[in-house]
């Protein structure tokens, strides 16, 4: 027979481990009905909501009379919930430290009730105990002839456990929802920035953007949020590269739990629930076009690519660009530069210089980069982008071969020497937060295609190699093209 799953939770000296002590106390087949756990750990909620497993058939939380709900409860209830744990229980603990037991016990009913009510939990029940003496645990306590309800046990004894898998099968298929992200990891949420997905037995990658707001833990409350913390819990939006069969978690832990995994590092940095679809991702279908890429492409008589500049502010990323895309337009190449500064002053004036607005920043200049190769253009960005998954996010919207990164190698100390903007020095004297290499970090490429070392290159030199590359790929002709 399978046991009852039994999450116990509640605030420090509460009474805990006193009650477990007590539900656990019987004869050993008495003990096997019961699997029970003091507060799911946060790897236990990542493993279920990765295999679609329940977290606990009942949920007990135990708050001290004399304190009632508190905010431990208010977090505790909203997992509950969260979680889809379908029965609730309140151990009202320590009631016989109580003056008037009865009526604090009914004061607490009825708050915790309401607060059931807000969170959207289904029928609760609350049971008065003392744990330390086992008063109405396992029995019926005479020492409080008022309270004429079952004990905690025989509760518990009426759960019928949720076997593994269990609920409505997927009946949609969408590659966007909204969903409640719980935020696993040290570094933060970064909108924008894409993870890989595991969810319902199907994987993909997932993109959250936008965070709609973040919920306080202590006091339930909605706040508005552009990222999560290490524990923090949020609801966004979350896209998808591809279609899945879902059904929202609550009707099915399986088709609708996920979690989130770091594409570079492998490690889980968050978990989920899927609650809906969103429309527009029924209503949005991609038109086939009869002019392709292939036929804009030949027209120009080139290969499409994107030649991806990276590096530190000053390295030169722009001034090679720049020459190389002169050197492609003279030979009558068709060609686009998008310039990291112009870029801002139009699509992307709303970002700032944070790590969240530099992801966003650079996930938008991808998506151009695309439609410009689309369009049969040799495109190229010029633009720090600081990050490797942004980079790898860059490369992956792209076909094989069309996506060129170039490093444009130049020693934090050399680029700060020329610092042509002036940006080290207002960095330096703290005008300028989030200065990458100052006090925001750079992940150089591990594997570019090309990288140019500054200290050993020219400009005008540099620009040679990155055309002589391009002959040698077959992206332009090497005869009379540049």
């Amino acid at each position: 027979m399978q046991p009852i799953r039994v999450d116990i939770c509640g605030g420090a000296r509460e009474g805990k481990s006193a009650l477990a002590a007590h539900l656990t106390a019987g004869a050993a087949g008495d003990r096997k009905r019961f699997a029970i756990a003091e507060a799911a750990s946060d790897e236990q909620v990542t493993r279920a909501l990765r295999l679609g497993a329940p977290i606990a058939d009942v949920c007990v939380i135990v708050v001290d009379a004399r304190q009632g709900i508190t905010a431990a409860t208010r977090r505790h209830g909203f997992f509950a919930a969260l979680l889809a744990i379908r029965t609730v229980m309140l151990a009202v603990n320590k009631i016989d430290l109580c003056d008037d037991a009865q009526a604090a016990f009914g004061r607490i009913a009825e708050d915790f009730r309401k607060l059931a009510a807000q969170l959207g939990l289904p029928a609760v029940v609350c049971v008065p105990i003392a744990a330390e003496g086992g008063d109405n645990v396992r029995e019926r306590a005479r020492a409080m002839p008022w309270y004429t309800g079952p004990s905690l046990l025989e509760l518990l004894e009426g759960v019928e456990p949720l076997p593994e898998g269990a609920g409505a099968p997927p009946v949609e298929v969408a590659d966007q929802f909204e969903a409640t992200i719980v935020w696993l990891s040290e570094s933060p949420l970064l909108r924008g920035r894409s993870y890989a997905f595991n969810g319902g037995g199907k994987t993909a990658i997932a993109t959250i953007n936008p965070l709609k707001y973040k919920t306080n833990l202590s006091t339930l409350d909605r706040i508005a949020a552009t990222t999560l913390a290490h524990k923090e819990i949020g609801v966004c939006n979350l896209q998808l590269d591809r279609p899945i069969p879902f059904a929202p978690y609550k009707l099915n832990r399986q088709a609708g739990g996920f979690t989130l995994v770091d594409r570079q590092t492998g490690a889980t940095v968050g978990a989920g629930m899927l609650h809906f679809a969103l429309r527009r991702a029924q209503n949005i279908v991609w038109q086939a076009l009869d002019v392709n890429k292939a036929a804009r492409a030949a027209s120009k008589g080139q290969r499409p690519c994107v030649l991806w500049y990276t590096g530190l502010s000053g390295a030169g990323k722009s001034t090679i660009a720049n020459l190389v895309d002169k050197r492609l337009h003279a030979a009558g190449r068709h060609t686009y530069l998008l310039d990291g500064d112009n870029v801002r002053h139009g699509l992307n004036r709303d970002l700032g210089f944070t790590d969240a607005d530099r992801v966003e920043n650079i996930r938008r200049i991808a998506e151009v980069a695309k439609l410009m190769v689309d369009a049969g253009l040799i495109v190229s960005t010029a633009f720090i982008s600081p990050f490797r998954t942004e980079r790898q996010m860059a490369r992956a919207l792209l076909t094989d071969g069309e996506f060129v990164e170039i490093f444009v190698n130049t020693p934090l100390g050399v680029a700060e020497e020329r610092d042509p903007k002036g940006l080290y020095k207002k960095a330096r004297r703290g005008d300028l937060k989030n200065f990458t290499g100052i006090d925001s970090p750079y992940e150089a490429p591990e594997q570019p295609e090309l990288t140019i070392d500054t200290t050993a290159l020219s400009a005008e030199m540099a620009a040679e190699a990155v055309v002589a590359y391009l002959q040698q790929r077959g992206i332009i002709r090497s005869t009379g093209d540049a």
